[in-house]
């Protein structure tokens, strides 16, 4: 039986674990309807998650002719040249991929970046209420910084970063087929622009990420033109998109819990533990991508066929009372905490590192700068986008609260 969830819902978005704990009495492993992939097997255990996440041999990204999982036939060429990218891939050309980027994102090389991702953080905290109050989180703050610090480290120009906004909302807000091909415009308006700045890239040379992959390309034929189109799509979007929504996401269970901001600012030495916590409390990507049964597989007493789609969903093993007890309360001293928000086996998050400096930086400098920092409406009022997969707060309208 497909159990009824709708998982792009304010109801869902505000209260997570409710649908999860119904999923997870229906038994270990369940069937659900998700928009465009349809229906898949989703474990609703941290073990059977990463039982999958882990059995590449098992579960895999693409079935042997090449199909991506979660592909449907209807989809345009576009999309499918943007999905070249290593998320969309298994061993061995997934390894080949990841190591061309690998060492930009190494804990030392992040660790390095932190003095100035803090900075970026508190030039855009004086900045906040700039045009007036109240501001919204999301555009003014949540969203500047990782994209700053993305297009730093590609080496893509800041003042295209509206363009970059722009498109980003166009294909982050679709829930079915009719939003998907509405976002088309943007993905080609996007492949354009990445294949201009390679172009420029080839002829003149510059400097960056992309600059390197570029040369690598050009030098001994690791990765192809399209893959390269596809890893800078990747990497500008994965590298800031669900960054802005733990920092959105975050902030908004502070200003919820006044007690637990005024904790946090007592000892910012606690940072890391929080920034912990929201990532799994948060959990900004709630789905993994699906993958394929290979074989005919009992999973958690389940009989799973071949050909059959199952995805891992993140927020439910990060939510099981086997791995974090009492999971549905926001504990910022959790320890251990066992989140699974970055995914874990071969495509654990190549920029996790990169994201927790992020998040303990915007976290510092925000409210470091206003202390005091409220909620401008009512927590009820705040909306999510209705993107399945994807925990994002629409806007969060903020005021300085008491001067600093």
């Amino acid at each position: 039986m497909t159990l009824q969830a709708d998982f792009a819902s304010q109801d869902y978005f505000r209260n997570p674990s409710a649908v999860i704990e119904r999923l997870r009495a229906a038994g270990p492993v369940v069937e659900v309807r998700f928009p465009i992939v349809g229906r898949v097997w989703t474990p609703t255990t941290q073990a059977l998650a990463d039982q999958v996440l882990k059995d590449t041999d098992t579960f895999t990204i693409r079935k042997e002719d090449g199909t991506v999982a979660g592909f449907r036939w209807w989809m345009p060429g576009i999309v499918r040249t943007l999905a070249r990218h290593m998320l969309s891939m298994d061993d061995p050309d997934h390894k080949r991929l990841r190591d061309i980027v690998d060492e930009a994102f190494r804990r030392r090389a992040v660790m390095g970046m932190e003095p100035h991702i803090q900075a970026i953080g508190d030039e855009l905290a004086n900045e906040l209420f700039a045009k007036g109050s109240p501001a919204d989180l999301v555009e003014r703050y949540a969203r500047q910084l990782p994209l700053s610090v993305i297009c730093e480290l590609l080496g893509l120009p800041l003042a295209d970063r509206p363009k970059f906004i722009a498109w980003a909302s166009g294909f982050t807000r679709f829930t079915g087929a009719l939003g998907f091909f509405g976002a088309i415009p943007n993905l080609l308006a996007l492949k354009r622009y990445i294949r201009r700045h390679i172009e420029t890239i080839r002829r003149w040379g510059g400097e960056g990420l992309i600059a390197e992959i570029v040369r690598l390309g050009a030098d001994g034929g690791q990765i192809s033109p399209d893959e390269i189109v596809s890893m800078v799509f990747l990497l500008l979007f994965a590298g800031h998109e669900t960054t802005t929504h733990l920092i959105s996401g975050s902030v908004f269970e502070l200003l919820k819990n006044p007690g637990l901001r005024d904790w946090l600012e007592e000892d910012w030495s606690r940072v890391d533990l929080a920034v912990e916590e929201f990532l799994r409390f948060v959990t900004p990507v709630q789905f993994t991508k699906p993958r394929y049964v290979r074989r005919d597989i009992e999973l958690g007493g389940v009989g799973l066929r071949k050909g059959e789609k199952v995805m891992v969903m993140l927020a439910a093993a990060n939510m099981d009372p086997q791995a974090n007890p009492d999971p549905a309360r926001l504990d910022l001293q959790r320890k251990p905490n066992r989140h699974i928000s970055f995914g874990t086996g071969i495509h654990f998050c190549l920029g996790h590192q990169l994201a927790r400096v992020e998040g303990r930086c915007a976290l510092k400098s925000l409210f470091q700068r206003w202390p005091k920092l409220m909620l401008a409406v009512d927590e009820s009022e705040v909306e999510w986008r209705e993107r399945p997969g994807l925990k994002a707060i629409e806007r969060l309208p903020v005021r300085p609260g008491e001067p600093s």
